[in-house]
């Protein structure tokens, strides 16, 4: 499968693909609506960053403890009370006069519900779509990712000078509702991949299977932690350049659409697995001019260029389902889904208090390098497992 019209029509992709845009929008308007409303009442970076990447460290939780259930639920009706869950949430944070740690309990609560959410979406993906059109149409749900992004920062950044952030919220929490509709809808009613109840000791057991196999680790690590440093520089938009913190997330939208539109429709399958590293690099090296503290339109263009390295999970992805039976391809997901963005809560932790200690520009730099480094150890470590393979094989 090669092109955009054999994709589409694939039955059901179409409502899925739809659900997936209203869905990023909600998050993206939401997102910053939340950083800026904690950064007007606290005036701290560390808290700003938090309140915007925070969930994500709720993903460790679900990870441990709930992700069997990417496998064990039916995947209509999950997705479905994910999306009103996030409604209902995304509406109380509207409420005036909320504590800045009510609005933390909450977003936690939001991180929480959506620990699920990537495993259950990529295992339905696995099944909605043949083999080959799995590349590809993972390609375009990115694309929308970048694309509803760019849409969702500027259309939250106009709104925000428009409205308030909480009818900002409200606006978010509508659109989450309109995304368990159009799942209701649009999808047809499938049983669990596996069978069994979701449980604790079912995660752990599963999780360990997935983690024994040290390619399939190598490609987990390579997928949760150079990003996630890079997403830690992101965090720190509102407080480097409150003014353009929506051109800034926008740009890196924009980056990011290119990569994967270039990567999933241009780039031949068998060249894609070489692209892995250089993306990976190019996706840190940008920031690394943050401690000269470029102004716009330079840091604009840093962020788009850097963020078209992004478009290396679409390989690793794709190695990742190759190293995953099909029976775990909700559970593989969701691990992924998890670590990446548990990854991309502590970054935000750890840029907003390096950014406290010296400035923003400074800790997206320190970010960067530490991306660079990572990336180049997991190369190095990939290599040393493909010299002993010969070895492990024999014996």
């Amino acid at each position: 499968m090669r092109s955009y019209r054999e994709l589409f029509r694939v039955p059901e992709y179409t409502p899925f693909f739809f659900s997936a845009a209203v869905q990023t929008a909600a998050l993206t308007i939401s997102g910053l609506a939340i950083a800026t409303l904690v950064y007007r009442a606290t005036d701290s970076p560390l808290l700003s960053a938090m309140s915007m990447f925070g969930p994500q460290l709720a993903q460790m939780l679900g990870a441990t403890f709930l992700l069997s259930g990417a496998d064990r639920l039916p995947p209509r009706a999950t997705l479905t009370g994910m999306n009103l869950g996030f409604a209902a949430c995304t509406a109380l944070l509207a409420l005036p006069g909320l504590p800045v740690g009510a609005v933390f309990g909450v977003v936690f609560l939001q991180g929480l519900i959506a620990s699920l959410g990537g495993g259950v979406s990529g295992g339905l993906l696995n099944e909605i779509l043949p083999k080959d059109g799995f590349v590809l149409g993972r390609s375009v749900f990115n694309m929308v990712f970048g694309l509803m992004q760019v849409g969702g920062f500027a259309m939250g950044g106009a709104l925000l000078a428009l409205l308030s952030p909480r009818s900002c919220l409200l606006l978010s929490a509508a659109l989450y509702a309109t995304t368990a509709l159009v799942i209701r809808v649009g999808l047809t009613a499938r049983p669990p991949r596996s069978s069994g109840r979701p449980s604790v000791a079912a995660t752990w057991r599963t999780n360990a299977l997935l983690w024994s196999s040290r390619p399939r680790r190598l490609t987990f690590l390579g997928m949760w932690v150079p990003n996630g440093l890079i997403v830690g520089c992101e965090s720190l938009y509102v407080s480097y350049d409150s003014g353009s913190a929506g051109v800034l997330f926008a740009s890196a939208a924009l980056g990011m659409f290119v990569g994967d539109m270039s990567v999933g429709r241009f780039v031949p399958p068998a060249l894609r697995p070489r692209l892995a590293i250089p993306l990976r690099l190019l996706l840190a090296t940008p920031y690394v001019f943050f401690a000269l503290r470029p102004g716009m339109p330079w840091a604009a263009l840093a962020v788009c260029v850097g963020s078209v390295g992004f478009a290396a999970s679409l390989v690793l992805q794709e190695r990742l389902m190759e190293l995953t039976p099909d029976e775990l391809a909700g559970h593989s997901f969701g691990l992924r889904s998890a670590g990446m963005l548990t990854m991309q809560g502590v970054s935000a932790a750890l840029a907003g208090t390096v950014a406290q200690l010296t400035s923003p520009g400074t800790a997206m730099t320190l970010m960067a390098l530490a991306s660079a480094a990572v990336t180049l150890t997991l190369a190095a470590l990939a290599r040393q497992a493909r010299g002993e393979a010969p070895e492990v094989q024999t014996a």
